[in-house]
């Protein structure tokens, strides 16, 4: 096991110090990205073990710093997303797909027909399951729901992702949402 986790600090090691190398030879190792990285991974309870939330992390975190450039934030809405789609038994790369598009990882939005939040949830599902004062801004929260309402989708529809997806964004039949959602997924967040 210390053998492991050995590697795995080396691999880590080596993703960080490699992505720095391309930034630059005279750029210093970033020592705070490190730091965060490193508590991120011991608090991301989710994942087999320590290695697989290094790679996981390390790499989900420079996809998403367009869209969250804080680090801090970044890592905490990682390990907070991989937890909750882990809880619902979906992939987690899947769910960073629907915030995408849904929100594209605003956490305070609010669409047109009211939806809140990340994975835009509307806010009848409060009151649908005899929490009326949950707060869907809340980040964990929102996943919560969001998460479970497209595993319940995607259950309903036996895997079909066309289907559940269309289903959890109210449009089946309309094969738009769900195409803009499997791009995003094959386009920036797929893992092989």
């Amino acid at each position: 096991m210390s053998e492991r986790i050995g590697y795995a600090a080396l691999f880590f090691s080596t993703l960080v110090l490699g992505a720095q190398a391309l930034a630059g030879p005279t750029d210093p190792p970033d020592e705070a990205l490190r730091a965060q990285l490193q508590q991120a991974v011991e608090n991301s309870s989710s994942f087999a073990d320590r290695f697989e939330a290094e790679v996981w992390l390390t790499d989900m975190s420079a996809r998403l710093t367009l869209a969250v450039p804080d680090t801090e934030k970044r890592l905490e809405l990682l390990r907070l997303i991989h937890q909750e789609a882990n809880h619902a038994n979906l992939p987690p790369e899947l769910v960073l797909a629907v915030i995408e598009v849904e929100s594209y990882f605003e956490r305070w939005a609010i669409s047109e027909a009211g939806a809140l939040g990340l994975m835009q949830i509307m806010p009848f599902w409060r009151d649908e399951i005899g929490h009326p004062e949950a707060n869907l801004f809340r980040v964990r929260t929102n996943l919560r729901f969001g998460c479970t309402i497209l595993k319940y989708y995607l259950d309903m529809e036996r895997g079909d992702l066309n289907r559940g997806l269309a289903r959890y964004n109210g449009s089946l039949g309309n094969p738009e949402y769900p195409r803009k959602v499997l791009t995003a997924l094959s386009e920036r967040w797929f893992r092989e």
